[in-house]
């Protein structure tokens, strides 16, 4: 192990104890909020929910892996890769943020637009993530890895940790893993992002809260995908 990703390894730990936290109080009085109005929805909604997130997220999933340009960290160290993708995800950041402000200042109509487009610049960064970190996007396991550091980006503290040990322990887990969750990830995602987006909606406020929410959203996106892909190149070389 080289000095950088000596470096790399210890930015790893203390992201992984980061994520161990436990959130803030106001953070898990809203989950458990949300949680209480999720088990007032009658199962029938849930479904239908389900059902349209889950063909949203597999519909740009598809855009993303036809746009998606292969192996664009081709021949570069890790230093490389990750210097590349935070030039990738400064871009992306700056969409997201104006993308936000655009639908947040055109009212509740436009506010609920700017579910899937912003959902849709997520799954494109995440593709361009598994590229320049040497991962093909369009084999299928690569797709579900995808999924799993949106979820570990975007969850509760729970299932955040169960998350993470998937992640950790990849190729042990993936041949366990047949299809995602698809209504424990659409109700994650949904819990977490709710509050702002539910303030993006307001007259005035709106636009300035989208295109923050929308920055900020992306900016830990990248974290993870960042620290989860260096943690499986390190753990997959012979000197680690």
């Amino acid at each position: 192990m080289n000095e950088y990703e000596q470096k790399v390894y210890e930015e790893i730990i203390a992201w992984k104890r980061k994520l161990n936290k436990r959130s803030g109080i106001l953070a898990r009085a809203s989950k458990k909020a949300q949680t209480k109005v999720n088990q007032l929805i009658p199962e029938k909604v849930h479904q239908i929910m389900t059902d349209t997130i889950k063909n949203m997220v597999k519909a740009t999933l598809a855009g993303s892996n036809f746009t998606t340009k292969k192996q664009q960290g081709a021949g570069l160290t890790l230093a490389g890769k990750d210097e590349l993708l935070n030039r990738k995800l400064a871009g992306f950041k700056r969409t997201a943020a104006l993308e936000g402000a655009g639908t947040g200042a055109g009212g509740i109509m436009l506010g609920m637009a700017d579910f899937p487009l912003l959902l849709s610049i997520k799954m494109k960064f995440l593709f361009d993530a598994a590229s320049i970190y040497g991962f093909d996007p369009s084999k299928y396991e690569e797709r579900l890895f995808i999924l799993y550091v949106f979820q570990l980006a975007y969850s509760s503290d729970a299932h955040r940790k169960q998350t993470l040990e998937v992640i950790e322990n990849w190729e042990d887990k993936k041949t366990e893993l047949a299809e995602m969750d698809w209504q424990q990830f659409q109700q994650e995602y949904r819990d977490y992002i709710d509050f702002a987006k539910m303030l993006q909606l307001m007259p005035v406020i709106g636009a300035v809260v989208g295109a923050y929410a929308n920055y900020n959203l992306l900016d830990q996106l990248g974290e993870t995908a960042m620290n989860a892909y260096r943690m499986r190149i390190l753990l997959s070389s012979p000197q680690s």
